[in-house]
């Protein structure tokens, strides 16, 4: 009995032993494969951050040398502006027709076509050629004086970025699905243009897709977190706004935000179904003068009303936003917000590269600014309607309510207004349904949809694509 007692406890410190070194392999397997999982976001976003930085650089220096060249030669812009925006429409039209508008809807296509059989069409959407061509075509349109912005490009350019690291990935490396590096550069990209990591998450969740992302939610907090930190490194610790002074706010400013907030959307609503129109109409172009004609004309309205009437009209609309939030000027004219509708649509429908995030925080926030002249607010009041005015367009452009109220929030960290740059978002959201059934990206995105369908792979090869 002793002997057989013996034998079994022998037994049993040997199967102890065995499980325990099977369980440790296969923890320190399982680690080992989340660790290399995880090493090509890491990356991706320490190479976005940097990139998002560097890009920034060269629009505001584009953005500078455009200035100055007008204020000392005004009638420049006669010149200046045509020549830039035919650059930038052939720079598209020649090298890569997906690098054009605003990247956003591209990522969207790209992420509704991740699947095997379709990588190749994921490659014109998504390229090194993509992130050269867009960024040197927005850079001549915003020399031109261009009202595009740079956030919506970048965020292709981030989920290009994303998506090159994926798929240089050796063979023996840990399968991840392009869906999942793709999502995870756009709000990498996004986090690191404005510096809102928490308006990465959100936009991921909201606008870029509609499934459900347990699997990798912990990637993407991760690289937003990452790619924000490294472009705070490189930038120093800053608000793409500043902090605008919000205190002692009227109770009835919070109608006001409701009837901006209306009025907002309903215009935002409008000015996408502009957009939607121009596009429409310019497919029945037959050849590349009309193009050209198309675009010299904007140019020159763009230019005419520059000289003759205001130079609000050009630009990204950054500067203005900063001129009615921090200086005495408070109240736009009831004007100014058609100068931007037009510089804004006449640029965004070019066939260049530009986005159309910035540009519309500045529709918005002239809205928000002229509605506030209306009733003679007060400076605090008036900072209010602005920013509402501002998550008010951008709803109504983007259909994205709550990404657009945390954007205003972390660009400006006046959190206190959350109650009131939500409920613009919600009333604005719903004033936009009303007025227009479709949401401006998503049509883009059918758009460049349908333009793929058309098309067949350059090789063969292209199709056995990692996921």
């Amino acid at each position: 009995m002793k002997e057989q007692r013996g034998i079994l406890f022998q037994l049993f410190i040997w199967l102890r032993k065995t499980v325990k070194v099977y369980f440790d392999r296969i923890r320190n397997e399982h680690m080992r494969e989340q660790l290399l999982k995880a090493i090509p976001f890491w990356g991706g976003s320490l190479l976005v951050g940097g990139i998002a930085v560097f890009y920034a650089k060269l629009f505001q220096w584009a953005d500078q040398l455009f200035l100055t060249t007008i204020h000392h030669r005004e009638w420049l812009l006669f010149i200046i502006m045509p020549v830039c925006f035919v650059g930038a429409w052939w720079l598209v039209k020649q090298l890569q027709p997906y690098a054009a508008g605003s990247g956003i809807p591209q990522v969207m296509a790209a992420l509704e076509r991740s699947n095997t059989r379709e990588q190749y069409k994921i490659r014109k959407l998504l390229s090194i050629r993509i992130i050269l061509v867009k960024a040197a075509s927005s850079i001549v349109m915003v020399l031109g004086g261009g009202a595009v912005g740079r956030e919506g490009p970048t965020i292709q350019i981030a989920a290009s970025v994303f998506k090159k690291i994926n798929d240089l990935l050796p063979q023996w490396w840990p399968k991840i699905a392009n869906k999942n590096m793709i999502l995870t550069g756009a709000a990498a990209g996004l986090s690191a243009a404005f510096n809102t990591p928490l308006g990465g998450i959100v936009f991921a969740v909201e606008e870029l897709t509609k499934v459900h992302f347990k699997y990798f939610k912990t990637a993407i907090f991760t690289a937003v977190i990452i790619a924000g930190l490294t472009a705070q490194q490189l930038l120093g610790p800053y608000l793409y706004l500043g902090y605008p002074k919000i205190n002692s706010i009227s109770n009835v400013v919070f109608f006001a935000v409701l009837l901006v907030s209306v009025v907002t959307g309903i215009s935002a609503a409008y000015i996408a179904r502009m957009i939607m129109g121009i596009f429409r109409w310019k497919q029945r172009f037959k050849n590349n003068g009309q193009h050209l004609l198309f675009l010299v004309l904007s140019a020159l309205t763009i230019a005419s009303i520059g000289y003759f009437v205001s130079g609000a009209i050009l630009g990204s609309g950054k500067d203005l936003m900063e001129h009615y939030l921090f200086t005495g000027d408070k109240h736009a004219p009831a004007y100014a917000p058609l100068l931007r509708t037009i510089g804004t649509t006449l640029s965004f429908t070019s066939g260049a590269a530009g986005g159309i995030f910035a540009p519309a925080l500045s529709i918005g926030a002239t809205i928000g600014s002229s509605i506030a002249g209306w009733f003679n607010f007060s400076n605090t009041d008036t900072n209010v309607l602005i920013l509402a005015g501002m998550v008010a367009f951008l709803t109504g452009i983007t259909r994205a309510p709550f990404t657009s109220a945390i954007l205003v929030l972390e660009m400006t960290d006046r959190h206190s207004l959350i109650l009131h740059l939500m409920t613009a978002a919600i009333v604005a959201n719903f004033a936009t349904i009303l007025f227009s059934k479709h949401a401006l990206y998503d049509w883009l995105k059918q758009r460049y949809l349908h333009q793929l369908k058309t098309e067949e792979p350059e090789d063969a090869n292209d199709r056995t694509t990692r996921v």
